[in-house]
């Protein structure tokens, strides 16, 4: 008995939406970090070590001394920090870029004017205090940042379209 509920329980603990989520969230964190440390690598710190005069910071080293060659090595961790930073910001754009991508969706609950609690804009009764309330209207779901981008391309593009084809028409004439 108690195995199939072991089951039940695992089965309904994967078939959630958080675990499919998180499991998709790390492998792609994955794939993400070597895509982002060659980016950081490989793209942004040759120009950074240009321009601080062709100083290679992971030579930066203070020798501890007393008859070992034991060093602190100061360089190395500055360009774990550079490059944190710098991967930092990559995320940040990335986020950014899919923040924009996502469609604007209304709010669709409110705090009740009586007791503060969240309730649905259509309620006409609060569930928590059972004041009468007025609906509120939800506003009309707006489009991403990225599709009205797009849609003032798309009709720009048309406009240039349309202009070359009349030219290309006067000139075969």
């Amino acid at each position: 008995m108690a195995k199939s509920n072991f089951i039940k329980d695992f089965t309904a603990f994967i078939s959630r939406g958080n675990a499919i989520d998180m499991a998709v969230g790390i492998i792609v964190g994955s794939v993400m970090t070597s895509v982002v440390n060659s980016l950081v690598k490989d793209v942004m710190m040759p120009p950074i070590g240009v321009l601080a005069g062709g100083i290679d910071f992971s030579d930066w080293k203070i020798a501890l001394g007393m008859g070992t060659d034991a060093t602190i090595n100061i360089g190395v961790f500055l360009n774990t920090v550079i490059s944190f930073l710098i991967t930092m910001f990559a995320i940040f754009l990335i986020v950014r870029l899919v923040a924009k991508a996502k469609a604007k969706k209304p709010a669709t609950t409110h705090a009740c004017p009586y007791c503060k609690s969240i309730i649905s804009n259509d309620a006409t009764k609060c569930p928590y205090c059972c004041s009468a309330v007025k609906p509120v209207k939800t506003a009309v779901e707006e489009e991403s940042d990225l599709a009205k981008s797009l849609k003032s391309v798309k009709i720009l593009a048309t406009d240039k379209l349309k202009k070359i084809k009349k030219i290309t028409k006067i000139k075969k004439k």
